[in-house]
């Protein structure tokens, strides 16, 4: 198991790549953790095992470390409540599961209740101090900034609809929570491109790249997040670069290991980065249906 220091990473684990170790610390440090100031209007609760973040932006979020051996009509009630209470607030829920989770016809039992799975991602940590000795290697004339104020994070927002489409303001509304909750707690970052010769990029306000870190008191872990690049920025080294970057800062505050739920595209990167895939985790979402 790897033990934090407080406040400054983890007690002799530097170095550790074991999947199975990984992915124990991953389970006991990082699941089912609440954090110690939550943004505005959100709420957690508990149900046995689980716990219930209620408010959030995005509709609710269902996590636990484990599920106890619960099986059968008792696990069905488990799933059928946290479904009926946000059937009840209007609201969809995420249940977050895990490849490891058990028992192993959870998710069938999800499928019954409602819910829908997602696309699948990779859960790999990497060690903080390998990459935090290299500087990020960024494209002539892209700069690296960190960023709080909202007309910036509305800037990610609009760099994230031009990769993905649709509104993506609850970024930034969250973001901004976040920040105004706990403004050590998280870090953002963009990646900016200005002077002659660069492409346009109107839409972003020049934001051709973007993610931000987590910092996890108490635990190993600093864990990554967006890293979303514009279509005509990608390839040029700008996701290593972010990530590079985020482990600098990790390492500066004594954290030992970067997490990453990973997609497709991003996974081979981060292992050639040094990172090892632990699990994978799937969203299976319920959204109730609309009032009339």
């Amino acid at each position: 198991m790897l033990v934090a220091r407080a406040g400054r990473g983890c007690d002799g684990v530097n170095g550790v790549t074991d999947p199975s170790t990984l992915l124990a610390a991953y389970d006991a440090q990082l699941r089912a953790r609440v954090p110690a100031a939550l943004p505005a209007g959100v709420t957690v609760e508990r149900d046995g095992l689980v716990l219930r973040f209620v408010g959030l932006d995005g509709g609710g979020l269902v996590t636990y470390a484990d599920l106890g051996g619960l099986s059968g009509d008792e696990l069905d009630a488990l799933i059928g409540r946290q479904r009926d209470y946000f059937a009840g607030r209007g609201e969809q829920v995420e249940w977050k599961l895990h490849g490891h989770d058990q028992p192993a016809d959870l998710p069938r039992r999800l499928q019954a209740a409602g819910f829908e799975p997602e696309e699948q991602e990779s859960v790999l940590v990497g060690p903080v101090a390998p990459l935090a000795v290299t500087m990020p290697v960024l494209p002539e004339g892209v700069r690296l900034r960190e960023v709080s104020a909202r007309a910036d994070l509305d800037r990610i927002a609009r760099m994230e609809e031009a990769v993905w489409g649709g509104s993506r303001a609850g970024i930034a509304d969250s973001l901004e929570k976040e920040i105004a909750a706990d403004p050590q707690g998280v870090t953002v970052l963009v990646a900016e491109a200005a002077g002659a010769g660069q492409q346009a990029v109107p839409a972003s306000d020049g934001v051709v790249s973007a993610g931000w870190v987590r910092y996890v008191p108490g635990t190993a872990f600093a864990t990554l997040w967006g890293g979303s690049t514009l279509p005509d920025w990608r390839c040029r080294g700008l996701y290593k670069a972010l990530v590079v970057h985020r482990a600098r800062m990790a390492d500066q505050r004594g954290y030992a290991y970067l997490q990453v739920d990973a997609s497709g595209d991003s996974r081979p990167i981060l292992e050639r980065m040094g990172f090892v895939p632990v699990t994978t985790t799937t969203p299976y979402v319920f959204r109730p249906a609309r009032r009339t």
